[in-house]
Formats: C-alpha cells, sequence, structure tokens
C-alpha cells in the first residue's frame, strides 16, 4: 500500500507578492505530531492562541511557486479564502480515511466516489 504523503493544490485566489505576483500552485505534506506541537508551542509564546492555524499552516504547506520560505507572516497574508481553502484541505488529508468525494457524471448522471484532488483543471 502506498501513503501519499504530499498534495498538490492550487489556491482559489492566490497569495500576493510585495511586488503584486499572485502565487497560486503549491504542495501540502502531512503533519506531523512534532508539527503539531511545535506550531501550539510558537502560538503560545507569541501569546496568541488564535494563531495556530497559522504557525500550522507554515509547517506543512511546503512549496507555494515562486515562494522561497513559506513562513506565518506568508500564511497570514493570505486572502480568506485561500486560508479556508488550506485548512480544509489540511484536516482533509490528515484523517485517518482516504480523501474521497460523491460526484455525479455530467453525462449519464451515474453517482460514484472519486478520489479528492485539490489541483484545478483534474
Amino acid at each position: 500500500m502506498f501513503l501519499q504523503t504530499e498534495h498538490e493544490f492550487t489556491l482559489p485566489k492566490g497569495y500576493a507578492d510585495a511586488e503584486g505576483n499572485l502565487h497560486r500552485k503549491g504542495v501540502m505534506r502531512l503533519a506531523t505530531a512534532l508539527d503539531e506541537i511545535e506550531a501550539e508551542r510558537a502560538s503560545r509564546a507569541r501569546g496568541n492562541a488564535d494563531l495556530l492555524p497559522v504557525m500550522l499552516l507554515s509547517r506543512v504547506v511546503v512549496r507555494l511557486e515562486g515562494v522561497a520560505c513559506i513562513t506565518p507572516e506568508v500564511i497570514g497574508g493570505l486572502f480568506t479564502a485561500d486560508f479556508a481553502f488550506l485548512q480544509n484541505m489540511y484536516e482533509t488529508i490528515n484523517t485517518a480515511e482516504e480523501a474521497v468525494i460523491q460526484v455525479q457524471c455530467p453525462h449519464c448522471g451515474k453517482d460514484f466516489t472519486d478520489t479528492l484532488n485539490f489541483a484545478l483543471g483534474e
């Protein structure tokens, strides 16, 4: 059995850097226990428990096209739609079950289950 540890994604809006460039494609890896512990420790150290999701996502988002380093500041600078998208993706890929979705064929109307893909156009 193969365990997929990294998942590609395409942000709905895109991260806008200081020059105004949009960065949309990236990769998120599965979280480890240490990711959760360190993110919680860092958010408490900064005196703001609400930062936990930002700290956690900055650890598990391993690539974002054209962005050299994924920091809490990069994650905090995302549009809310993109932040919510990544939070949902995090919860989906880190559950014990494979990420699947119920879909319906637009041509024949048949219902089936398919693996959830976070990259647009696939």
